[in-house]
């Protein structure tokens, strides 16, 4: 059933990526962060396919990964691939554009943060930086969102000799959008605990003239009649 699910995320993710790419980044030449940011860059001033060109670009990472985290590679490449074909499959869509730039810019920025966002709920990614920052966030315990944020913003930073301060103040409003989403969705599909351990209680014990308050302190105790351990745990039902 997982697997299921995560083959229709990743179909999914791809589709809402390439619209967002298509549709509303590149009939105004915007950019995005990223291997995406670097194909479409190529897709601007060399003509050729963005999908292409990110999974060429992402190679070196995925080597990287493989020898490092061998379960995160595996999870990941498909969704490369996958996403890179539907990048490519859907450049018709360029024509359709129909919206100002400030509105393409954020929008796209949600669709591409959707899509995004679904793949790395299943474990899976788009691939170059975005591995990258899931890879570093699972060794460092970081949130992934905030690592793709930070990398994709300095790509577009270097490109603004490139496309100009405009177009780049709009990309990094897509960025922002992308990067707000990115994190909502990546949520999705993990299990939700029965509780959560929120730290140690007072315990109350009484022994037989008055109560005492002993602290959770992962040591033993004395009160008298015995030693004993003290574990406490907090049970916090979900509400509904």
């Amino acid at each position: 059933m997982y697997w299921l699910q995560k083959g229709v995320a990743i179909l999914t993710g791809s589709v809402l990526l390439g619209i967002g790419v298509n549709l509303f980044l590149v009939p105004h030449r915007l950019m995005d962060g990223g291997m995406i940011g670097i194909g479409l860059l190529a897709t601007y001033y060399m003509q050729m396919p963005s999908g292409l060109v990110m999974i060429l670009v992402s190679m070196p990472v995925y080597v990287f990964v493989f020898f490092y985290d061998r379960r995160l590679f595996f999870h990941s490449f498909h969704g490369m691939l996958i996403s890179g074909f539907f990048i490519d499959i859907l450049s018709d869509m360029r024509a359709w554009n129909m919206w100002s730039t400030s509105i393409s810019s954020v929008t796209g920025g949600v669709i591409i943060g959707m899509g995004i966002g679904l793949m790395l709920a299943y474990e899976t990614n788009t691939g170059g930086t975005d591995l990258l920052a899931q890879f570093l966030a699972r060794r460092y315990n970081l949130r992934v969102a905030l690592l793709i944020f930070v990398i994709d913003g300095l790509i577009v930073l270097c490109s603004i000799q490139t496309i100009g301060m405009e177009r780049m103040i709009f990309s990094m409003l897509t960025i922002i959008a992308g990067a707000a989403t990115t994190h909502m969705f990546s949520g999705l599909g993990r299990p939700v605990p029965p509780y959560t351990i929120i730290g140690p209680l007072l315990s109350r014990k009484m022994d037989g003239r008055s109560s005492r308050l002993y602290v959770h302190t992962n040591m033993r105790y004395r009160n008298g009649e015995g030693e004993g351990d003290i574990l406490e745990k907090i049970n916090r039902k979900r509400m509904k």
